[in-house]
């Protein structure tokens, strides 16, 4: 508020509400980047597969050692975010994600699966960091009430580099790789050097963007070390269970995109490839997981198209309603899938990802709804939560290798990964309990009691 000047009638006059379009616009960029380098690990997954020759559950150690940075770097990233404040973690963050890309050039030349994963582990930090960060931001960077809506439109641009990044890194990878099959590892290893030195230079330029933009300070969504806050987090339900919707959403989401190349491979799913062009199954499958990369941006184009919706949906809708209708598509769909081959199986799971949307931004803006200073360590929570990504896509990995090595003779395009995606359906379950139920917040449970 303000008062006229002197001199004139002594009458209030409201000051014009602040308008966050630029650091909005800032803050999406981030969101772009980390869903780009996310994606890729749908593309390394089965290129470790050929290099290192490795089994479904092996492979899916990528997803494994990306998704458990999460847990082990959430709290300390809130912790940062409490010593340093958002902006400054937000550009700490993407100076460790531009670290982890470039730990790939020494992995390829040696070439070393582990070492693949330490870089993927250092990359994930930085992601962590700048999730802890920018999501929690973006929820308070304007009215409450479309918080969902807003978080849900940034989050589209996530999904634009999802859905761009498996193309791109299929056409500059896995066709690279196929080229290389007659040579030494080292030379089909080496395939990731280019795109990931490329995405590390572009994060070290966006830290520099970041860091000479002026974000405005939230002080109501921040606290700093040494202040007390008279609350607890874990006093909020709507927090602890939206820790668990974002665990079971992450490994269900991560499981199908990871699988996605495996999947469609199949000659009963996709039929990418002609047997009277390549009669011998190896080689046939081999080729078909290239074909088949290239789905993966269809799988992830899908959420991207679903949030750009969502974004105008939740302008005028509840969350909850719209989170439970999506969760419900989506168990059905997998459904489906497992229990169905050819076209029918192959659309319908590609068509999860338009379902799964919505999911992560309205779950994390209920779980941390009417936490007010306790904002970023709930974030923190929420955030490390996302080791459902490491968790769901191993165990979903190994339920497929058990089957293909009891029915198939332990070939990896047995029909185990069919099969083992029916893991999701029962994530997608729990996340219709939480959008009817486990999601209220205190205040509503009060009023209810």
């Amino acid at each position: 508020m303000a008062l006229a000047p002197a001199g004139s009638s002594n009458v209030v006059v409201k000051e014009a509400p602040k308008s966050y379009a630029g650091p909005l616009a800032v803050v999406t960029t981030l969101f772009f980047m980390w869903g780009a380098l996310t994606s890729l690990n749908d593309v390394l997954i089965p290129h470790f597969q050929h290099v290192f020759s490795l089994k479904l559950a092996v492979s899916m150690l990528v997803q494994t050692a990306f998704f458990s940075s999460y847990f082990v770097f959430s709290i300390p990233s809130a912790k940062i975010i409490d010593w340093i404040g958002y902006q400054k973690a937000m550009v700490t963050g993407l100076l460790t994600m531009g670290l982890g890309a470039f730990l790939f050039v020494p992995a390829a030349k040696v070439p070393s699966f582990a070492l693949f994963l330490t870089a993927l582990i250092v990359l994930a930090a930085g992601i962590t960091l700048l999730q802890v960060a920018a999501n929690p931001y973006v929820t308070v960077l304007g009215k409450p009430e479309t918080a969902s809506s807003r978080l849900n439109l940034t989050q589209a641009f996530n999904s634009l580099g999802t859905t761009i990044a498996p193309w791109i890194g299929g056409f500059f990878i896995l066709t690279a790789a196929t080229s290389a099959m007659a040579e030494d590892p080292v030379q089909q290893a080496a395939s990731v050097i280019k795109p990931y030195v490329f995405l590390g230079i572009a994060l070290a330029l966006l830290a520099v963007l970041i860091g000479s933009f002026k974000l405005p300070m939230i002080e109501s969504a921040q606290h700093h070390i040494g202040e007390k806050v008279n609350d607890s987090i874990w006093s909020h339900p709507n927090l602890v269970f939206g820790a668990i919707a974002i665990f079971v959403y992450v490994g269900a989401e991560v499981a199908i995109g990871s699988s996605i190349a495996n999947y469609l491979a199949l000659d009963n799913i996709g039929h990418l490839v002609s047997s009277s062009n390549f009669p011998d199954t190896a080689l046939r499958y081999q080729e078909a997981l290239r074909a088949a990369a290239k789905y993966i941006s269809l799988y992830w184009g899908g959420a991207m198209i679903g949030r750009f919706i969502g974004a105008a949906v939740l302008q005028k809708m509840r969350t909850g309603p719209v989170l439970a209708f999506c969760s419900i598509m989506a168990a059905v769909l997998v459904t489906i899938s497992v229990l169905s081959n050819g076209h029918i199986a192959m659309w319908s799971i590609l068509l999860v990802g338009f379902f799964n949307s919505i999911m992560f931004p309205s779950i994390f803006t209920l779980g941390v709804a009417e936490l007010g200073p306790l904002t970023g360590d709930g974030s923190g929570v929420m955030i490390m939560a996302i080791v459902g990504g490491a968790a769901i896509p191993w165990i979903v990995g190994k339920i497929a290798d058990v089957i293909n090595a009891k029915s198939y003779g332990g070939v990896i395009w047995g029909q185990g990964i069919h099969y083992a995606l029916i893991v999701a359906t029962i994530c997608y379950l729990y996340i219709l309990f939480y959008a009817v139920s486990g999601s209220k917040p205190n205040s509503e449970r009060r009023l209810n009691a």
